[in-house]
């Protein structure tokens, strides 16, 4: 259960770089590839001749070759030839609104007479030299509703990644959560703590020391249909926590687009802008690749707590204080699924623009 009349990160472009990219979206299969010009197209994964995948084709003159018998596709569905054989009369496969933008490929999977592209989030981030960006993609078996529960509380690092962010500091902080619209905003601040080993690097990278007490923050905001952009950051204690001059801190935003396959998988992109020491691609490769090491810790977890879910349909979950972020998202997105399923279909506006 998916909304499908908004916009959703599909792939990156070196995904397609070389040949066609057959991807699952929303429970719609398609195929991903430069069509004319180089520009990125999406259309139904199925050759109207005998159905095969056409994502295991290759891309001519603009154009999509099916694999299996040659059958040649235009980026708009329609088919352009196939040797010795008039194609005239073929049916069109159906084509996806598709936009290559801030390093992602976009695409809408649902009624493409909505597909505007203004809906697509703005991202200063991505388009501003003084921010640097690295990170990737992991194949989840998880309901997205699940990674959004877990990116909006942000508890589990104590736990979960003990070795890297999490801190007993995290639990005894208790979170604050705020609705805008159909923006969610949870936020827990930590004063006069020592920094754990992630930030303790963060800090290094910056110039700063990192063996005295800081202030740290944790600021997850969701918007619609399944973004979660968190700002997250460490200050040394007493220059004004979030609010403290770039000189005295190491902040970032931790960049997370889910998007979902099935109703029990996902694609999860992930990664870390950061408007510090944006030149240095030591630094860039260096918390890629910590992140990398701290998001992998999360699949075993979603996975299994899947499985359990299904395992166990009856049981009734319990909703503690720190779940406000994960209920106030999912209630946005039952009343947007509703919207969509009404007779006439809203369209979901998504804002992932940081503060």
């Amino acid at each position: 259960m998916y909304p499908k009349n908004t916009w959703y990160v599909a792939c990156t472009p070196d995904e397609i770089a070389e040949k066609p990219l057959g991807r699952q979206i929303c429970g719609e299969r398609i195929v991903f590839y430069r069509g004319q010009a180089s520009r990125v197209a999406a259309v139904e994964d199925f050759c109207p001749h005998r159905g095969a995948p056409l994502s295991l084709g290759y891309v001519e003159n603009g154009n999509l070759v099916c694999g299996y018998h040659g059958l040649v596709m235009g980026c708009d569905g329609k088919t352009v030839e196939m040797p010795g054989q008039r194609v005239r009369g073929f049916p069109c496969n159906k084509s996806f609104a598709v936009v290559e933008r801030y390093g992602f490929v976009w695409v809408w999977p649902g009624d493409q007479a909505l597909a505007d592209e203004g809906l697509i989030p703005h991202l200063e981030w991505a388009v501003s030299d003084e921010w640097a960006y690295g990170g990737g993609l992991f194949h989840i078996g998880c309901d997205y509703r699940l990674m959004i529960d877990n990116l909006m509380d942000l508890t589990h690092e104590t736990y979960v990644h003990a070795s890297s962010i999490g801190q007993k500091e995290i639990d005894e902080a208790p979170p604050v959560t705020t609705v805008n619209g159909n923006e969610v905003v949870t936020a827990r601040h930590m004063e006069n703590i020592m920094a754990p080993p992630f930030w303790r690097m963060a800090l290094r990278g910056n110039g700063l020391a990192d063996d005295v007490p800081v202030d740290r923050w944790q600021i997850c905001r969701f918007t619609p249909p399944s973004h979660v952009l968190i700002e997250v950051g460490v200050a040394h204690a007493g220059k004004g926590g979030y609010h403290a001059d770039v000189q005295h801190k190491a902040s970032s935003i931790v960049v997370d687009f889910i998007t979902p396959e099935t109703d029990t998988s996902i694609w999860y992109f992930w990664g870390m802008a950061r408007n510090f020491a944006a030149q240095d691609t030591a630094l860039t490769a260096s918390i890629r690749e910590g992140q990398g090491k701290i998001f992998s810790e999360d699949l075993e977890m979603l996975e299994r707590q899947q499985r359990n879910l299904l395992d166990n349909p009856q049981r009734n979950l319990l909703k503690l204080n720190i779940d406000a972020g994960g209920v106030q998202s999912r209630k946005i997105l039952d009343q947007l699924i509703a919207q969509e399923r009404a007779p006439e279909a809203q369209l979901i506006a998504t804002s992932a623009t940081p503060a």
